[in-house]
């Protein structure tokens, strides 16, 4: 009994002064500020804006993204398979020191592990692992841009967000809405013929009508960020949304840049005659490509269209609005067979 008295004793003593010590733990829990606290309320929203940007600055961005692809490509092991360039574990972390600390996440021998299949000589392929560091960045970017939306930071969105009333006119084109978000990679995925997640200049070329000219898809290639000559998901993204929005500011910028082949900042007649005249070029196709001679204009089966544009004002913006009166014409014709 004396011992238990003892023993107890000491227990007790000993939570006394544990209890003590609880004393210094920080604070970790902050309620929600009520709607009438609205400086609470903005305090709180300008430290989740600012928390998530500083996240959004740990991503990797394009520049660091291409870099990435330079090493990855000048590390890698041969021999090939098939298309595939292939890289070892030891060649994998080298790559890893040279890619900086933002990268430091995906050169893991867990990672590496999760890509290892059935090479014979113990290596992953560079596409797959690029693909999947992509994938990653893309998703980090999503739940961020998400969590913009979620104002109280509680890590979920509420069902009150939405906004039942929008027509299905308005959610087609609003480029954040789920038809959109849905068009977009859909057209994405028909344009991929050989599946790799990836466009070649080639899968591009059936963008749309399929009416774009060599010299610009070219210079597309030429300016935008691709990968071994081929075009991911984000800049396909860049590229739609400037040809679909061509009257903002930030989309005449995006294609201002293509067309300035010389970089001087401006457009002159060499850089117009550059386009324009590829594009005549294009539509009738001569036997030599330096010069159109009439019998080319007549077997081309397009002399007059060609001529029109070339001798008349409302010919030309007729030729170069097609698209649109086209779709014009759809709708008309839907409208009429309604009725």
């Amino acid at each position: 009994m004396d011992l238990f008295t003892k023993y107890y004793s000491e227990w007790k003593g000993g939570r006394k002064n544990t209890n003590e010590f609880y004393k210094t733990i920080p604070r970790f829990y902050y309620r929600l500020p009520a709607e009438d606290e609205v400086l609470l309320q903005k305090l709180r929203e300008e430290s989740r804006a600012v928390f998530l940007q500083r996240k959004s600055r740990e991503l990797l961005d394009n520049e660091e993204l291409q870099n990435l692809w330079f090493l990855l490509d000048k590390h890698q092991i041969p021999p090939v398979i098939g298309e595939e360039a292939m890289i070892n574990y030891e060649n994998f972390l080298k790559v890893g020191e040279k890619a900086g600390p933002k990268c430091k996440q995906f050169f893991t021998a867990k990672v590496f592990a999760k890509l290892l299949h059935t090479d014979s000589y113990g290596r992953i392929s560079i596409m797959q692992f690029f693909n999947y560091v992509m994938r990653k960045v893309w998703l980090h970017q999503t739940r961020i841009g998400l969590s913009l939306y979620d104002v109280a930071g509680q890590g979920y969105l509420r069902e009150s967000l939405r906004d039942e009333e929008l027509s299905k006119e308005s959610q087609e084109t609003n480029w954040f809405s789920a038809p959109s978000a849905l068009r977009v990679y859909g057209q994405y995925l028909n344009l991929d013929k050989d599946h790799n997640g990836m466009l070649s200049k080639e899968e591009l070329s059936r963008y749309g009508t399929a009416t774009m000219t060599n010299v610009f898809l070219d210079r597309v290639f030429q300016e935008c960020l691709t990968y071994d000559g081929e075009m991911d998901y984000k800049t396909y993204l860049d590229f739609v949304l400037a040809l679909e929005n061509r009257k903002e500011p930030a989309a005449l910028q995006y294609i201002f840049k293509l067309l300035d082949i010389e970089n001087k900042g401006y457009l002159n007649v060499f850089s117009l005659n550059y386009f324009f005249r590829d594009e005549i070029f294009d539509m009738v196709k001569p036997k030599d490509p330096l010069k159109i001679s009439l019998q080319d204009l007549i077997n081309s089966n397009q002399g007059d269209t060609v001529t029109t544009i070339l001798i008349d004002l409302n010919g030309f913006w007729t030729y170069e609005n097609r698209e649109a009166l086209v779709a014009n014409d759809n709708e008309n014709s839907a409208d009429l067979d309604d009725t």
